[in-house]
């Protein structure tokens, strides 16, 4: 949608407003007494308030009724979600799975959540330290209900058909070679326009940053100004059916009921957004000497653990670029990967079919043998 509007940077000081109500944002106070046009200030928290500043994660949002204002949240059934990694006995083989047949429109109606299926993952979200791997299979919009994520962050990255996800934000247009990041807390909504799939990588506990750059210097790698968040945008609109909200908390889901969409603030300020970017802006740093470097050179997003150095796991791409290199042959060398990942679905595992993406993608998850 060429109409949709961002804001370039990652991990920026924004501020936004509906151009619908010009003024919205509150000037100079983040919780005026009385914010304008009778809005309702809220804080959304990505980490603890008396985290340091560089780390300090939030946004306030103004928004026509504040969020809260739903009925008790109940169970409901998970699906093929899960973070149970206990259920099936390990295997350290080398797996695959096979690409997850989409459900055809006629025969069923799935929309993201309800297509979410969890492949593998390691830790758990009780403990704040681990990772989970999704994939999303769908072929119909969400229609009057939206995904709240209190477990960690999702790392979307769409294979096939476009997705205009709205979130608390604003509206962000992603398709395949793009990738974007829903953060803790944020509640979002999904519209497809077909058979759609993709890939979601779960953090716990942790948020996804820029990698450290080091030896490379200043440039390099994803650039920050190529990240985009968007604008915001509200609708002020009375669902009297009633409007679903889905919790997934310690790796359950819950749904609550509320007669109004959650897509009403009119107003933001913040580092705490949600973001997407689009892989062909990676600039590739490969070997031109007689060596090859380690796959880190490829990383466009970390998220780091406790221990400087090691990550819970890296969003890595293998894009189009010059190898050139002497006495070394040129595409990626074979790299053993301890991962402590657990696959739940062995039914799937399978040697890989040749893929002629023009992005290669990978997640690296650290061995637990240091």
């Amino acid at each position: 949608m060429a109409s949709l509007k961002y804001m370039s940077g990652f991990g920026n000081e924004f501020s936004s407003e509906d151009p619908r109500c010009p003024g919205a944002l509150p000037d100079g106070q983040n919780n005026p007494q009385v914010c304008p046009y009778g809005l309702y200030a809220e804080q959304l928290s990505g980490s603890a308030f008396t985290c340091p500043r560089p780390t300090n994660k939030r946004s306030w949002l103004y928004r026509i009724l504040p969020s809260v204002k739903h009925k008790p949240f109940t169970p409901v059934y998970c699906g093929n979600i899960t973070e149970s990694w206990n259920e099936v006995e390990p295997d350290p083989n080398q797996l695959r799975w096979l690409p997850f047949t989409i459900p055809k429109s006629l025969d069923k109606k799935v929309d993201f959540v309800s297509g979410l299926n969890t492949i593998c993952g390691a830790g758990d979200a009780k403990s704040r330290n681990g990772i989970g791997i999704h994939m999303y299979t769908c072929n119909t919009s969400m229609t009057d209900r939206c995904f709240n994520n209190s477990d960690g962050d999702f790392l979307i990255v769409p294979q096939q058909g476009n997705l205009l996800i709205t979130t608390e934000f604003g509206k962000m247009m992603v398709e395949p070679n793009e990738i974007c990041v829903i953060q803790q807390g944020m509640r979002f909504t999904v519209d497809v326009y077909g058979e759609t799939r993709g890939y979601i990588l779960e953090v716990y506990g942790a948020h996804f940053e820029l990698p450290d750059l080091g030896p490379i210097g200043a440039n390099g790698l994803a650039n920050p100004r190529d990240f985009q968040c968007p604008a915001a945008w509200y609708e002020d609109r009375t669902v009297h059916t009633g409007y679903t909200v889905i919790n997934k908390y310690q790796g359950k889901l819950f749904s609550c009921q509320q007669d109004f969409s959650p897509f009403n603030v009119v107003a933001w300020h913040g580092n705490y957004t949600p973001y997407k970017y689009n892989l062909e802006k990676f600039m590739a740093i490969n070997a031109v000497a007689f060596d090859h470097a380690d796959p880190s050179i490829f990383t466009v997003l970390t998220a780091k653990s406790t221990r400087p150095g090691v990550a819970i796991a890296d969003f890595v791409i293998f894009p189009p670029r010059w190898g050139v290199a002497e006495n070394t042959f040129r595409p990626p060398y074979y790299h053993l990967l301890g991962t402590s990942t657990q696959p739940l679905q062995p039914q799937l595992q399978t040697q890989p079919q040749v893929e002629r993406n023009r992005i290669r993608i990978s997640i690296l998850v650290p061995s637990q043998r240091n």
